[in-house]
């Protein structure tokens, strides 16, 4: 397996369930969040600097498709990693698949800048950062 892709799952519960018997939309968010938090937990060479210099990664913008439903009981997977880095933003390719037949329940790209915790300002992506940044991208 590429170590450019973060892969973590999740189990679909009843709670994350709408009236109609499935995944309700909303839900999907969360679960393209779990799976960045895994990534930058599997990438902690990346995210402690981050949080010891006072820098965040902020989502500005999220594209989601969705694919198929996911259910009750259903093993998910999301593949999450970095496709592109510019100098004031990045992307990331977020994809939810079905274990067991490897269905595609849903394809997100979000786009993030890098925040500035104490001014509140987005900070360019540049030096070390960006080349950690460019050495994990996959288009």
């Amino acid at each position: 397996m590429d170590p450019r892709i973060s892969r973590t799952t999740l189990r679909v519960r009843g709670y994350h369930l709408d009236g109609y018997g499935h995944v309700n939309n909303t839900r999907y968010l969360e679960f393209l969040e779990e799976g960045r938090w895994a990534y930058f937990d599997e990438h902690s060479d990346l995210s402690a600097p981050l949080q010891q210099a006072g820098i965040a990664l902020v989502a500005v913008n999220i594209n989601i498709d969705y694919c198929a439903a996911a259910v009750a009981g259903d093993d998910l997977e999301i593949r999450s990693r970095l496709s592109a880095i510019g100098t004031r933003s990045g992307k990331m390719i977020q994809e939810i698949h079905r274990l067991g037949d490897d269905t595609l329940i849903s394809q997100a790209t979000l786009t993030f800048v890098l925040l500035d915790m104490r001014s509140n300002q987005p900070q360019p992506i540049d030096g070390p950062l960006r080349d950690k940044l460019l050495s994990l991208v996959l288009e």
